[in-house]
């Protein structure tokens, strides 16, 4: 004799009627294997949100279990790219008849490049943030990439300030010095009192996020970092020597840069990526000074899009 479990999302009515926005799962573990433009197909470790409206005001409840099952297929079986993301949620629709006709999935995850430093051409692994999210809204697709890229960031006033002094040391020690001998010069700059003070910098964050379209199916993670390192020009580093350090103190030197600078800078770059439908960012500069940040914001500007 065989009993039937009891289905109380089927067999049940909504204790209060009314329709909810969305509906699911967040925070799912599980190995995705991502297809990169620029990078062969490589796992990682993902955490993933899933979700479906309610539309049906009756309704007891969606079918979590349909949403985790679609997911667990693609990672077993899949490889997460554009088409694929637009096939589960055409599937979390799909599964959901009568009570769904929204959907939306959130994969947040690190992806490691291996990046070369200055001069030495030593390699070590960088881990990028990523959130890949897609969303079907009535019929309307919208699947968007977003990484965090950290760099340095000096003040432009700080360096401005700091040369003043070294200015001040250098008449404060060469005052009363009719004839100065290029030597002497030479070897008081490279002291301690030839460089009296230094610029202060930071640890800083760019923030991207990019519409795709249909034109690029595996996601141009490595090509978005590249864009973006490139236009600040100074990347934090991995694996670093003695002439990867100088470089990169000389790199810092010659991009002085305030957080609009670093916007404008990295806005212009995007502007010129063409495959991109539309980009939004934001820059943190993440003060030494101040125990707060400075921070600037700007986007693509087209209309009907992100806003700032």
């Amino acid at each position: 004799m065989t009993t039937s479990m009891p289905d109380i999302a089927n067999h049940t009515t909504a204790q209060t009627e009314g329709t909810l926005d969305w509906v699911g799962m967040s925070n799912i573990e599980m190995p995705m294997m991502v297809a990169s433009k620029d990078q062969s197909d490589r796992m990682v470790s993902a955490h993933i949100d899933a979700f479906v409206n309610l539309k049906e005001a009756k309704a007891k409840g969606i079918h979590m279990s349909r949403l985790y099952l679609l997911i667990d297929e693609l990672s077993t079986s899949g490889v997460l790219n554009y088409q694929s993301i637009v096939a589960l949620l055409d599937g979390f629709i799909s599964s959901h008849q009568e009570l769904s006709d929204r959907a939306k999935v959130q994969f947040n995850f690190e992806y490691h490049l291996r990046r070369k430093s200055l001069i030495s051409g030593k390699e070590g692994w960088k881990a990028y943030p990523v959130t890949l999210t897609g969303s079907v809204n009535k019929g309307q697709l919208t699947i968007e990439l977003s990484i965090d890229v950290p760099y340095s960031s000096t003040c432009p006033c700080s360096a401005a300030l700091a040369r003043q002094l070294i200015q001040k040391a250098f008449s404060d020690k060469f005052l009363q010095n009719d004839k100065l001998a290029m030597a002497d010069v030479h070897e008081w700059l490279g002291t301690t009192d030839g460089v009296v003070a230094t610029p202060h910098s930071q640890r800083s964050v760019a923030e991207v996020k990019v519409k795709l379209n249909d034109n690029v199916n595996d996601f141009p993670i490595t090509e978005l970092v590249d864009l973006i390192e490139n236009s600040l020009q100074t990347p934090v580093q991995a694996a670093v020597k003695r002439e990867d350090e100088q470089e990169f103190a000389r790199l810092n030197g010659q991009n002085l840069m305030f957080c609009e600078d670093a916007a404008r800078r990295l806005q212009h770059s995007m502007n010129q990526a063409h495959h991109f439908d539309d980009f939004w960012l934001r820059i943190n500069h993440l003060e030494s000074l101040h125990a707060h940040d400075a921070v600037s914001v700007a986007t693509k500007g087209i209309e009907g899009g992100y806003q700032p």
